[in-house]
């Protein structure tokens, strides 16, 4: 028996390196073939993506600009989530993150979740999540794109932490405008009953939502009320990245 497993190894490893050669990986951060081979991200490139370390804020993750627990936004918001985390600061990830979304880069979401999954594994580990949740798009944006680069995210970060991934449990039923075209309080109102649970028996009691990008909350927020309101009693988020607090 070890024989055939060493055998049925050395096929999958085989087989690893003929689709490596067939379709090598890009380099999540300079976009091209990754260096050394075989590698997800380029060894001199891995040192350009900035680790969001603390100060940070306690509530959303933000990296704090000055002393406190708190950023502006968290002092002023009382949010519907418990508590989130990021892994990058988003201006070392923000053109990644862009080709991930829009450009079809879907490989980079494995080198990301694995990430995720070594950074900030312990957050996650010690909120002993039921399941994780990647936010959806809309059926609209999702036929446009192919893909939902979260719930790739979250793919990755389960298999890597054995934690079940409910992809289909949140549902984006309202087509929102564009984020990044609203300020904050247009964010809210824009966002407003745009996600619904598809389940009705909840059985999740915490959860972790998980996306790629966290700027205001209202996204997250939004999320959290529709998954509250459904029975879910706790509700944390982690993203690949987010950008500095207030």
């Amino acid at each position: 028996m070890k024989h055939l497993s060493r055998w049925a190894d050395g096929l999958k490893k085989a087989g690893r390196f003929g689709v490596q050669l067939l379709f090598p990986l890009r380099c999540p951060v300079c976009d091209r073939i990754a260096v050394p081979f075989g590698a997800k991200v380029c060894k001199e490139c891995a040192g350009k993506l900035k680790l969001l370390v603390p100060p940070y804020c306690m509530k959303c993750g933000k990296k704090l600009q000055e002393e406190g627990e708190l950023c502006g936004d968290c002092r002023r918001i009382g949010h519907i989530f418990a508590r989130g985390r990021a892994l990058y600061e988003y201006d070392s990830v923000a053109a990644s993150i862009y080709r991930l979304k829009y450009a079809g880069r879907q490989e980079y979401a494995q080198f990301y979740g694995e990430e995720m999954a070594f950074y900030l594994g312990k957050f996650i580990r010690e909120v002993q999540p039921d399941a994780l949740i990647p936010i959806p798009l809309h059926k609209k944006r999702f036929r446009a794109r192919g893909y939902n680069q979260a719930a790739l995210l979250a793919r990755t970060l389960g298999r890597e932490l054995d934690i079940p991934v409910a992809e289909h449990f949140l549902r984006r039923v309202k087509d929102t405008i564009p984020l990044k075209l609203l300020n904050p309080q247009e964010r809210q109102n824009n966002l407003k009953k745009a996600f619904i649970i598809s389940e009705n028996d909840v059985k999740l009691k915490t959860v972790i939502m998980v996306d790629d990008i966290y700027t205001t909350g209202s996204t997250m927020d939004e999320a959290a009320r529709a998954l509250r309101e459904g029975g879910v009693e706790r509700v944390y988020f982690v993203t690949l990245a987010c950008g500095a607090g207030i």
